[in-house]
């Protein structure tokens, strides 16, 4: 998690500094959301390590590979189709977008896993 936001931080400055002048406003967009995703399942991943210090993780396991793979999908193919003017690279996109709500589903699905029954009186 913490590799991923800091590669996060090295593209927004990549992009704001030498893309810039180089690409055009709409896909210096595509650029800003690429890293914000990025940032924001970046930070998802270092959540569920510590949701899951303490016992079974094996959901936040899975659901931290998810925001990788989701990551590398996602964002990557957008920083592809922005330094390439690649357009086919954004079928892939969704795919990421896919990765994304499958590991958000496990955090979910994680959480009332952990919810406990209240006792009954008598």
């Amino acid at each position: 998690g913490s590799t991923l936001a800091g590669l996060a931080v090295a593209a927004g400055a990549f992009g704001a500094h030498a893309l810039k002048d180089i690409v055009s406003p709409e896909r210096l967009d595509v650029f800003d959301t690429a890293v914000r995703y990025q940032m924001m399942h970046a930070l998802a991943i270092l959540l569920v390590v510590v949701l899951g210090r303490d016992g079974d993780s094996r959901m936040l396991r899975y659901a931290a590979t998810c925001f990788v793979v989701g990551t590398v999908l996602f964002s990557g193919s957008l920083f592809a189709l922005v330094l390439t003017d690649t357009a086919s690279f954004g079928a892939v996109t969704p795919l990421g977008g896919v990765g994304y709500l499958a590991g958000w589903s496990l955090v979910v699905a994680w959480g009332l896993s952990q919810r406990r029954l209240p006792r009954t009186g008598g």
